[in-house]
């Protein structure tokens, strides 16, 4: 531990304003924080920051890692959309001289970009360039987008040296980790580390007997390597808690082992962040080895995983670079705590209910909180949540955690507002689901009733927006239909049948949201998820209403789906139901008569150099939307992890009725 840098991952910069920063850091133990600002039009200004102050939040989760969390006010506010070149430097509170300062060039000397001598922020205030993903799976067979997003500052940076072409945001919409998809190797370096780090052990209430009942039983057993969803309780019905609450079930449209390395500690939990955004840790591990008594077939798979772990690494330099230049926006989606989470009341029944699969929830809530949320509402999050995070990481496994549990999971505050131009708006679209009344096993709607009022009453007045919603708002139809199909036959499981219209009332909702006559005119729809990547021009054909009774203009929405950073489907099978998609819903189709919703005209963007007839994109990478100054886009791309970059382009011969 002596040898290894103070900062074990970040920093990473999240919300900024004017008057305000936030800035988030894990390092391997407490310390004093001096941030210096270097403003080119201003006298630079330097911020000396305690530990556990109002402008420092601290929380320790072991005896070698420690959380720093920036959120500083400014009594004068910073220039904006102009660079903002700071040094962030740490002095151990131990340390023996008061003047043994240690900044990037100490922790992470590879920080800057070429010819820079220190880090920047830039402070959006018009929204010219954003970029958008999710999805970002370590061991997945495919390159990593943020390496790509990474690469496109660096050009950005040596075309234009003032950082005007520089993309203002970048928005993370869902699976920034796979919490239940882990490969094997991977588990093997979070329980090593999470053991180096000296985090606490956890017990683990309701396991089945005979099986660990520990985070120091699973470490000592190996892990439990590719065996987890054996510790998992079985309930009174056919399936098994493995299946309802973990994705076990075959998928027909794809498939996957999930849970069988499906984290369980909070140790695991934050061990897993510092490795999916930080090279440093890395340099403790020993190489992975799969163990003796693993099956051929498995040990195909592990064979693979470490060549596709250890090619991720590689790119981790460059994915902390971006994270400490780009204000990141982040929300949550279904793998970030566990797959189809929350998917239907039933589901919640059977995860809630049971001790085992309750503590992994919330400890995947407490772990996104520290290391996601509190970026996105630093005021709110601090205050709120801070005693609770305390709390659970004293002690884990006592008293005092399973009432943090209690108090996160009806925590619901998770959704956010960035006050950009044109906003930026994130929908919290788990925890706060309207449920079937008509079957307990159907799926809930992604926002209730009072979810979506609010959503209105943010709205109110605005002229544009940009909407982050984790599931596109407007998806691939064909796949709707089947997860539809899926749904009625009482197995929505099988194909994540989590889609905003599968719900009656949300759909009703959010379609008149965008139809009421004090909401914006122009809605850009930030989504993830799906694993692909398209973009649809929609147009609600009832005219809206002014407050005279005089017939309004349409809102022009844009629903801009990326995804995955890291994570993709097969190409046949995409291909497939692409095509499939374009023939069963072409403009003329019965078909679009028969599934019609709800008064829509959309409009399909081709990405352009794909094959004919493809309207999906199904490459790993990072979306990019060029935005004009009344809020519409100019330009939609998604720059791949392999370095080409695909333009959508509008197919107005193509549009349908909807």
């Amino acid at each position: 531990m002596n040898d290894l840098p103070l900062v074990l991952a970040g920093p990473i910069v999240r919300r900024v304003q004017a008057e305000r920063l936030a800035i988030w850091l894990a390092v391997k133990e407490p310390a004093i924080a001096r941030l210096d600002l270097f403003p080119l039009s201003m006298d630079s200004r330097s911020f000396e920051l305690e530990p556990g102050s109002d402008s420092l939040l601290w929380l320790k989760a072991g005896e070698h890692l420690h959380y720093l969390m920036i959120d500083l006010a400014l009594d004068q506010p910073l220039p904006q959309e102009v660079m903002v070149p700071y040094r962030l430097s740490l002095r151990p509170i131990d340390a023996a001289a008061a003047d043994q300062w240690l900044d990037h060039s100490d922790w992470a000397p590879d920080l800057c970009y070429p010819g820079a001598e220190l880090p920047f922020i830039r402070i959006p205030r018009n929204i010219s360039s954003v970029m958008h993903g999710s999805c970002r799976k370590p061991h997945s067979a495919c390159s990593d987008g943020l390496v790509a997003a990474d690469n496109r500052v660096a050009q950005s940076l040596t075309e234009h040296e003032d950082g005007t072409s520089l993309p203002e945001l970048l928005v993370l919409s869902g699976d920034q980790v796979y919490v239940d998809d882990v490969a094997g190797p991977m588990l093997q370096s979070i329980t090593e580390l999470a053991h180096i780090l000296k985090l606490p052990d956890e017990h683990l209430p309701g396991t089945e007997s005979g099986f660990s009942v520990s985070g120091k039983d699973l470490r000592e057993a190996g892990g439990k390597l590719y065996k987890r969803d054996q510790l998992l309780p079985e309930i009174d019905q056919s399936p098994s808690v493995f299946d309802v609450l973990f994705g076990g079930t075959s998928k027909p449209i794809f498939t996957s082992l999930h849970a069988k390395n499906h984290l369980l500690t909070l140790a695991e939990m934050l061990a897993m962040y510092l490795l999916v955004w930080s090279p440093t840790c890395w340099s403790l591990l020993s190489k992975p080895k799969a163990p003796k008594d693993i099956a051929d077939a498995t040990r195909k798979m592990y064979d693979a995983e470490v060549d596709e772990i250890a090619s991720f690494v590689e790119g981790l330099s460059k994915a902390r670079r971006l994270l400490a230049h780009l204000p990141t926006a982040m929300i949550f989606d279904d793998h970030d705590v566990t797959d189809d989470w929350n998917l239907s009341l039933a589901w919640e029944e059977a995860a809630y209910d049971h001790p085992l699969s309750r503590r992994v929830i919330g400890n995947a809530l407490i772990a996104y909180g520290i290391n996601q949320g509190w970026g996105n509402r630093p005021g709110a999050i601090g205050r709120d949540l801070m005693p609770i995070f305390k709390d659970a990481l004293e002690q884990p496994g006592a008293d005092a955690h399973d009432e943090a549990i209690d108090t996160i999971l009806n925590y619901q505050k998770w959704d956010f507002e960035w006050p950009t131009n044109p906003p930026l708006i994130a929908l919290d679209t788990r925890t706060r689901r309207w449920r079937s009344e008509r079957n307990s096993h159907y799926p809930s709607g992604l926002l209730d009733w009072e979810a979506a009022t609010d959503l209105q009453a943010r709205l109110r007045d605005k002229d544009a927006v940009l909407l982050v919603s984790a599931a596109p708002i407007f998806g691939v139809k064909l796949i709707e239909v089947v997860q539809k199909f899926f749904t009625l036959i009482g197995k929505p499981l099988m194909v994540d049948a989590e889609y905003w219209m599968a719900h009656p009332g949300t759909a009703s909702a959010i379609l008149s949201i965008f139809q009421h006559r004090n909401t914006p005119r122009h809605f850009v729809i930030l989504s993830g998820d799906v694993h692909y990547s398209f973009v649809y021009d929609v147009q609600l054909r009832n005219g809206r209403r002014s407050r005279t009774g005089q017939k309004g203009h349409n809102p022009e929405i844009w629903q801009i789906c990326s995804s995955g950073i890291k994570n993709k489907w097969p190409d046949k099978l995409l291909a497939f139901l692409d095509h499939s998609n374009r023939w069963a819903f072409s403009p003329r189709s019965p078909l679009n008569w028969l599934t019609r919703r709800r008064g829509m005209r959309i409009v399909p963007r081709k990405p352009v150099g794909t094959p004919h007839g493809r309207r999906i994109l199904n490459a790993s990478g990072i979306g990019l939307v060029e935005l004009s100054d009344d809020g519409t886009p100019q330009r939609i791309s998604q720059l791949t992890a392999d370095g080409t970059i695909y333009d959508f382009e509008r197919r107005e011969g193509e549009a349908r009725l909807d």
